[in-house]
């Protein structure tokens, strides 16, 4: 499979469900969406038909705001129905803003920031404890690594030598109010996890199809205890009008910026 292409094909699909919802946090989506594609095409072990499957791979996006990426994903891979994907945001549907646990292929509900590495950690534990061979994958922002519950996480992490979970973190800069620098500094976040006793793979381009390949078959082959994929991306990344400006996190296209990034979309795919 192409993974380029695909990645393209799920930002298009987000573009749409965003415009026609009239909500969204589309610079996320799309700083993430190479990350999820190589996991769900790729790397994880699990499908429509793992569900219950206790040896399936678990995914915890805690980043969960940025939902939309990974409902198109699970839609696209036979989860949920193509067509329930229209009903995202409307009154009474489960195709929330935050993964829900309603729907079919998300573990757990999730948007809360800085709870879901706990949550992988659980499960990453939970899993030794029953002798099962799956692995647990958790994605942050880099926004939420300020809440103290992340590292409260990683120092059990290390603790337990959890060599079956992988943390990835989007590391695009930009948050809500800023940029992470600004807000609350990470300075050497590579050197923290290492210092919490964390093997750490930094990703330059973390929307290079080849280096997130090669960055989890690096963490999947550590075996002495949890691993973090540091990947450097770019928020909004595959429209240029939106790339690395502050005000996509949650905004959504005017009539005119729609049919523009789907022309970018269209273009980048061609240079692919």
């Amino acid at each position: 499979m192409d993974l380029k292409a695909k990645a393209t094909q799920i930002r298009a699909q987000v573009l749409n469900m965003i415009y026609t919802a009239g909500t969204g946090h589309i610079g996320g989506d799309f700083s993430e969406t190479d990350i999820l594609v190589a996991l769900y095409y790729k790397y994880l072990n699990c499908g429509p038909k793992m569900v219950e499957n206790p040896e399936r791979d678990r995914f915890v996006l805690s980043k969960g705001h940025c939902v939309e990426a990974l409902y198109c994903i699970l839609a696209d891979k036979g989860f949920i129905p193509q067509e329930e994907l229209a009903t995202y945001s409307q009154f009474g549907s489960k195709y929330i803003g935050h993964p829900n646990n309603k729907v079919n292929g998300i573990e757990m509900n999730s948007g809360s920031l800085g709870h879901g590495l706990a949550l992988g950690v659980g499960m990453a534990l939970a899993g030794r404890m029953d002798k099962r061979s799956y692995k647990t994958y958790v994605l942050m922002g880099d926004g939420e690594l300020a809440e103290g519950s992340v590292w409260e996480a990683a120092m059990a992490a290390a603790h337990y030598k959890l060599n079956n979970l992988i943390a990835i973190v989007d590391r695009n800069g930009l948050q809500i109010s800023g940029t992470t620098e600004q807000v609350m500094a990470h300075g050497d976040l590579a050197g923290r996890f290492s210092a919490f006793g964390w093997n750490v793979i930094e990703l330059e381009d973390g929307n290079d199809m080849g280096q997130i390949c090669a960055g989890i078959e690096a963490a999947q082959a550590y075996e002495a205890g949890p691993t973090v994929i540091i990947a450097h991306t770019t928020k909004g990344k595959g429209c240029p009008s939106i790339e690395n400006n502050v005000a996509w996190h949650h905004k959504v296209p005017t009539d005119t910026q729609y049919e523009a990034m789907q022309i970018e979309l269209k273009a980048g795919e061609q240079h692919e």
